[in-house]
């Protein structure tokens, strides 16, 4: 059965080079999928002074943050070399929960960023552009 309402923790940013199998982002401590319709205007004179639109382009971006551990095997150091590299990435953002709606597709890293303060743990953040087509599934 489907959440109704649940606890951030179990949202989870999985991403892996296009093709690979998903894996947990490491250590996250947030995420967030940001989607945007934009509307193309379509006033005319026959609009009697009141503007009008019409749905234009999809698209979404990934946001995150997390704790840096250079020993994960899907963290801050993959994440980077994927940024670098110029590699499109697959995601998947959801819980594991039956019946909650996960959504996937493609995306690039177009920003990361480490973080050390003193006497802090080093964090991480970055966003992925999402390009192409974005599913939205439900967990069976």
């Amino acid at each position: 059965m489907a959440s109704t309402v649940y606890n951030g923790t179990n949202l989870i940013l999985s991403v892996i080079a296009d093709g690979g199998t998903l894996a947990a982002v490491g250590h996250t401590t947030s995420c967030t999928i940001s989607l945007t319709n934009d509307m193309a205007d379509a006033t005319t004179k026959d609009s009697s002074g009141f503007s009008e639109s019409i749905a234009g382009l999809i698209s979404g971006e990934i946001s995150f943050d997390g704790l840096m551990d250079y020993t994960d095997s899907n963290g801050g150091t993959e994440l980077a070399g994927f940024l670098l590299g110029r590699t499109k990435v697959d995601f998947s953002y959801g819980t594991s929960s039956t019946g909650d709606t996960v959504y996937s597709g493609e995306g690039f890293l177009t920003g990361l960023e480490i973080t050390g303060e003193m006497e802090s743990a080093v964090t991480y953040s970055g966003t992925i552009q999402i390009t192409g087509t974005i599913t939205a599934s439900v967990n069976s």
